[in-house]
C-alpha cells in the first residue's frame, strides 16, 4: 500500500514524461531524415527519359535596341550610310577641349572615347558639348558628323 501521496503523483507523472520525450526525439529524427532524403533526391541524377529543350539566347538587333533607348544619330554634312555607323550612347562633358563620349561603331559594343581620340580609322572625336558630340577627319578640321542624345522625357 502506498501511504505517500506525493510519491504516487510523481510516479504517474514520470510514466507520462518519458514516452512523450521519446516521441519528440524520434519525431525530430524522422523529420531530419525526410528533409535530407528530399534534398539528396533533388540533386541526384536526372532520369534518362526526361527531355530538356536547350534554348540559346535570341539574336539581338543592337541598332533597334539603341533606338528604343533613345540614341538617335543626327548628321550635319554626312551621308546616311556614314551616320548609321556611329551611335552615341552616353556623354560626359568637360571643359572646352575635354570630355568623353560612349560611342558604338558599326553595331559593336560601345566604348568610351576622350576628345581628340581616334574613334575609328579616319574619324576623331572633336568636341563634346552638353548632349552633343562632333566627329571629323582630324582634330583641327571641320566637323563632318554630329551625334546628339535625345531630349530628356
Amino acid at each position: 500500500m502506498n501511504h505517500n501521496p506525493l510519491m504516487f503523483h510523481l510516479s504517474v507523472y514520470s510514466r507520462m514524461v518519458l514516452p512523450a520525450a521519446s516521441l519528440l526525439v524520434w519525431g525530430g529524427v524522422m523529420f531530419s531524415a525526410v528533409t535530407w532524403g528530399l534534398r539528396w533526391s533533388a540533386t541526384g541524377v536526372v532520369p534518362s527519359d526526361a527531355t530538356f529543350a536547350v534554348q540559346g539566347l535570341p539574336e539581338m538587333d543592337l541598332a533597334a535596341a539603341a533606338r528604343s533607348l533613345g540614341a538617335v544619330p543626327v548628321q550635319m554634312a554626312a551621308s546616311p550610310d556614314l551616320a548609321s555607323r556611329f551611335q552615341l550612347q552616353g556623354v560626359m562633358a568637360g571643359g572646352p577641349n575635354a570630355g568623353a563620349a560612349l560611342i558604338s561603331v558599326d553595331g559593336q559594343v560601345a566604348k568610351p572615347y576622350r576628345v581628340g581620340a581616334s574613334v575609328t580609322e579616319g574619324w576623331v572625336l572633336q568636341s563634346v558639348q552638353g548632349r552633343r558630340i562632333s566627329l571629323g577627319t582630324s582634330m583641327d578640321g571641320p566637323p563632318m558628323l554630329a551625334l546628339e542624345l535625345p531630349a530628356k522625357k
